[in-house]
């Protein structure tokens, strides 16, 4: 008897395994920028399509567009901060700390000369 629940026991811990490795490999998530700082962020969703359209519609500026996708990632968007309409940068990265001094960068050589980072995402999966 103590051998048949130790079998359904391992049973069930290998189907509840099966099931968490396959929700993560679906998780999916985005990333939208817009005017004067505007952003916006899905994550966790099972389809990149629902991921984009939860981004887009948390973006609250003017002319907000999907700059980045993540799965099992994170995005950071910075901005200039005297001027948060001018310069902005944005990345995608396996590593938060990563994305956020790529989109750094990447908005003082557009222009930007107290670029911070304004916004962060991370797909809870990552």
């Amino acid at each position: 008897m103590l051998g048949f629940r130790r079998k359904v026991a391992l049973s069930i811990a290998t189907a509840g395994l099966l099931i968490a490795t396959i929700g993560a490999a679906e998780a999916a998530g985005a990333f939208a920028v817009g005017a004067c700082g505007a952003y916006g962020y899905g994550f966790d969703f099972h389809k990149m399509t629902d991921a984009r359209a939860a981004a887009i519609r948390k973006c609250s500026g003017r002319n907000c567009k999907i700059v980045g996708d993540m799965r099992r990632s994170c995005a950071a968007m910075s901005v200039d901060a005297k001027n948060p309409c001018g310069s902005f940068g944005w990345a995608v990265n396996s590593h938060l700390g990563r994305a956020e001094n790529m989109s750094m960068r990447r908005c003082v050589q557009f222009g930007g000369h107290e670029c911070m980072v304004r916004a962060w995402a991370c797909d809870e999966k990552g």
